[in-house]
């Protein structure tokens, strides 16, 4: 019951968040410079042709009405009407969101398995040369762009070694499965990479923090073993902490991807929104950041509610 409560009152919270959101994407591409049906159709329409457009999307109304217009438009018309494209937002996102979606899962799977895998090996070889080498990977690591390193992975798997895709989501005749797997592996680690070493350096300390503790020593008095003490006792504490750390780097790991996306030319929601800044689409651009910030409250919902069953003292009553 207690559950539940939480749940309901985070989705709750969840409602004037986004109304912020919307407000600020909504005031952000109103004021700045430009207009999107001038730019567009300035050569091949006539004035009169360009202004009736205007009216139609309503861009001829007062700032609080075109909000309000838009707000019924995302329940009621699918997002509204894209201007360059000419077609509902949600229709020409969704698609590009699902693919966006895969890419941030693998990114999360990696983030997720390396970067606890590092954190492991530093943590229990505490002061010892593979904690010293992780340590300086985390660190040469944490000083990279996304965008350069996505960069560096073609040109060293794709063009040198030959091993993996340069781009794209699929290869030109299909592949199934596993060519979707072997085009998802540098974008995923690319995407991957700050958060991997954020998480690396909090599970390290973690678990030197838990090996220093009371508790462990007194264990290791009465006789256990150390990979009983990491694997049951510190392991099991550490890992509440460890799961809302990547729950929060999921934001990082969002935002990585849509950047991500253009090096790899993924057809995912980040290419959709680049074009739709290019061109001033109002409707696509508010569409697309509204639809990334559900997504983030809600992937930060479900980490609230696996660290609160993973940890009883921190569930709710």
């Amino acid at each position: 019951m207690g559950t539940l409560k939480h749940i309901s009152w985070r989705l709750l919270n969840m409602l004037p968040v986004l109304l912020i959101v919307s407000v600020l994407t909504f005031l952000i591409g109103r004021l700045t410079p430009g207009d999107p049906i001038q730019g567009q159709y300035a050569r091949t329409l006539s004035p009169e042709q360009i202004e009736a457009l205007r009216q139609a999307y309503g861009l001829d109304l007062p700032l609080w009405q075109q909000y309000l217009k838009w707000l019924v438009d995302l329940f009621t018309a699918g997002g509204g009407q894209s201007i360059v494209q000419n077609a509902p937002v949600f229709g020409i996102l969704w698609p590009n969101f699902l693919n966006t979606l895969v890419l941030a899962a693998a990114a999360v799977v990696v983030c997720a398995v390396a970067g606890i895998a590092i954190g492991v090996i530093a943590g229990v070889n505490h002061r010892g040369a593979l904690d010293r080498f992780s340590m300086l990977i985390v660190q040469v690591g944490s000083n990279l762009s996304v965008y350069w390193f996505g960069l560096i992975l073609i040109w060293v798997f794709a063009l040198q070694l030959k091993w993996l895709p340069v781009s794209g989501m699929q290869s030109r005749n299909g592949g199934g499965f596993s060519d979707l797997l072997l085009h998802l592996v540098l974008p995923a680690i690319s995407a991957a990479l700050i958060s991997m070493l954020v998480l690396a350096r909090f599970t390290r300390v973690g678990i030197v923090q838990e090996a220093h503790s009371d508790y462990v020593r007194t264990f290791a008095s009465q006789g256990a073993g150390r990979w009983r003490l990491y694997g049951k006792h510190i392991g099991r504490n550490i890992l509440p902490p460890v799961v809302n750390i990547i729950g929060l780097e999921i934001g990082t790991l969002i935002t990585g991807v849509i950047f991500v996306e253009s090096v790899f030319n993924w057809p995912g929601i980040g290419t959709q929104l680049l074009n739709a800044v290019n061109g001033k689409d109002y409707p696509l651009i508010q569409g697309g950041v509204v639809l990334i910030a559900l997504c983030y409250l809600v992937v930060n919902l479900v980490t609230d509610v696996a660290v609160d069953a993973l940890n009883p003292r921190l569930r709710r009553l």
